[in-house]
């Protein structure tokens, strides 16, 4: 993710807007790497969160609380007793670094007024939380780090606080042409990577941007780089570095097929393909974008024992599939034998006892042929010989027929599974899904009290710009529950042609559906498939009094014969959801 310097710098610019001399109101450490600030600025109250978690270091405001343990930790006590009502100074961002500085401003037992520092480092696995006072002495910090720990710096009270220079990079606030062009251009590593392993606070993909917008090859050497192409890239980051400088940040998420992909404090132009929605304030952005994505990882954590079970499942029947098409195909040779069978029993009177081969005219197709013959038996009993095999695969080829076309419906219907849980949004959906398996007998049934658990998954449900709700069935149950039980016969029905996914239903209320409607349905119908990330699916629909349900077959499973098709995109950006 894009938590860069640029981010941080607009996180700054917010900070000091809304609490400059404000005081902090209260603290609290909710987490053993992550403090929960209250201040007072400008009578409103304003609340952020400070975490130096090593896999996801964040900081912004948020309207969303959480519990603090009953006994509040050392390194809270300590702030409590130095900053609590301390005045907020300054808000500072040293270069472009990932470090925010809060300069606090505090009266001490003696009533003198004092100055303490509450800086956080926002950098992976060596994100910290450190306070210090004005002579940049460490007083305490979140995290201890030790010289066993880093041979770079310790983190430690009375060790001097300093921000460690370990990959020689250059303060972009400071850069001049010349020194631009000397330090990218000098080396033979890709553009892109020029630029973000020169300077602090550039991410990659301000580094891919800068070449994009520029129409260059990020990862063409950058010494081999034309001038005129130089000049350009140097441009596009003077204009960057003066933005940050002018606090003319553009919030901005970007999401492809309803996911978000990445974040920018400015335009990334390498997302041109994606989504973009503005935020007003840099921490609105950062809570909906990391909720958004806490949301998808949890799912996907919850979700990794039914993924277990279906993969395990797929994998299974792929395999039983592709036997069962290499024995189907093995049948083939049982017409073969029949015909040697025949030829044999109408010459067989002709043939000398052991003869190895016979060679004669196929009286079906007036060619040559040559049958091989087991010289210990006589020519009737190889006949016999070979019509017992061809009746063997015949018998094969008839069972193979059923049992490839069931193996084939479990695979469809596996996958179908796989795309119900992509869609999963709470514990409901999968509590759903798993109780789908156990019905279809994927999942053993495990006893427990009689009481029937209430399904509190629910489709999801849109309303076209005509005005007309359109429903999404999540899992299998659903899509049979809205094709047979909520649609009538007039309503419309939409699915993806070729891929396995959702059924869509529009209820039409006996009206004439308007052309966008059919479109948003259909839009909805391929973003809800396995072949989301197409660019364009085939859905075809159809009324639903032509959609008829296959007896026997597995829920969601549905035959028609005579319906319509569009390609269409499977963005469904702009269409409500209730």
């Amino acid at each position: 993710m894009a938590f860069d310097g640029v981010t941080v710098a607009a996180l700054v610019k917010e900070f000091n807007t809304t609490l400059k001399d404000g005081r902090i109101y209260k603290i609290a450490q909710t987490e053993s790497d992550e403090l929960m600030l209250t201040f007072k600025a400008d009578k409103s109250q304003y609340r952020m969160l400070l975490s130096a978690n090593a896999s996801l270091p964040l900081i912004y405001f948020t309207n969303n609380n959480k519990p603090s343990p009953m006994t509040a930790p050392n390194f809270c006590m300590l702030l409590r007793k130095h900053i609590n009502n301390g005045r907020i100074v300054s808000i500072t961002q040293p270069g472009l670094e990932r470090i925010v500085d809060f300069e606090i401003q505090h009266l001490d037992e003696l009533g003198d007024i004092k100055i303490k520092h509450l800086i956080i480092e926002l950098m992976g696995k060596h994100s910290n939380i450190i306070f210090t006072d004005d002579n940049n002495m460490i007083i305490d910090s979140i995290k201890h780090i030790t010289s066993v720990m880093s041979s770079v710096r310790q983190v430690l009270p009375c060790k001097p606080y300093f921000i460690p220079d370990t990959m020689d990079k250059h303060n972009p606030m400071e850069a001049t042409r010349e020194s631009f062009m000397e330090t990218v251009f000098s080396n033979a590593m890709p553009v892109s990577k020029a630029i973000f392993t020169s300077y602090t606070g550039i991410s990659p993909a301000i580094a891919e941007s800068l070449c994009f917008e520029n129409k260059l090859d990020s990862s063409m050497p950058a010494n081999v780089l034309a001038h005129g192409d130089q000049n350009l890239i140097w441009m596009s980051f003077y204009q960057l570095i003066n933005r940050i400088k002018d606090g003319n940040f553009t919030p901005l998420i970007y999401e492809k097929n309803g996911k978000p992909e990445d974040f920018g404090a400015v335009p990334l132009s390498i997302y041109g393909d994606c989504t973009a929605t503005n935020y007003e304030s840099i921490s609105l952005l950062l809570e909906d974008f990391y909720s958004k994505k806490n949301l998808y990882t949890r799912m996907r954590q919850k979700s990794s024992d039914l993924r277990r079970i279906v993969s395990t499942a797929l994998e299974r029947d792929r395999k039983k599939y592709n036997i069962q098409l290499k024995q189907m195909k093995d049948t083939e040779k049982k017409d073969k034998y029949k015909v040697y069978g025949e030829i044999l029993t109408a010459y067989g009177y002709s043939i000398e006892p052991g003869t190895k081969k016979f060679e004669t005219e196929n009286f079906y197709t007036g060619e040559p042929i040559t049958i091989p013959l087991d010289e210990t038996l006589s020519p009737i009993d190889n006949a016999k010989k070979f019509y017992d095999k061809y009746a063997k695969l015949k018998r094969t080829g008839d069972a193979l027929i059923d049992i490839i076309k069931t193996t084939k419906a479990s695979i469809d219907y596996l996958e179908t599974i796989n795309v119900s849980i992509d869609m999963a949004t709470s514990e409901h959906d999968l509590k759903a899904i798993q109780q789908e398996l156990v019905q279809t007998g994927y999942i053993k049934h495990k006893k427990t009290n009689n009481k029937k658990e209430k399904n509190l998954s629910k489709p999801l449900h849109f309303v076209s710009s005509d005005g007309f709700d359109i429903f999404v069935g999540k899992n299998n149950i659903q899509n049979e529950e809205l094709t047979f039980k909520v649609a009538t016969g007039n309503d419309w029905w939409f699915h993806s042609k070729t891929f396995p996914g959702s059924h869509v239903i529009v209820k039409a209320n006996n009206s004439e559906l308007p052309d966008k409607t059919f479109e948003e349905a259909a839009r909805l119908a391929a973003h809800f498939s396995k072949g989301q990330a197409q660019d364009k699916v085939e859905i075809d629909y159809i009324q639903k009094k032509h959609i008829k349900k296959v007896a026997g077959a597995m829920p969601g499973f549905v035959i028609y014969h005579t319906n319509y098709s569009m390609n269409i995109s499977p963005d469904i950006t702009g269409i409500k959801e209730i």
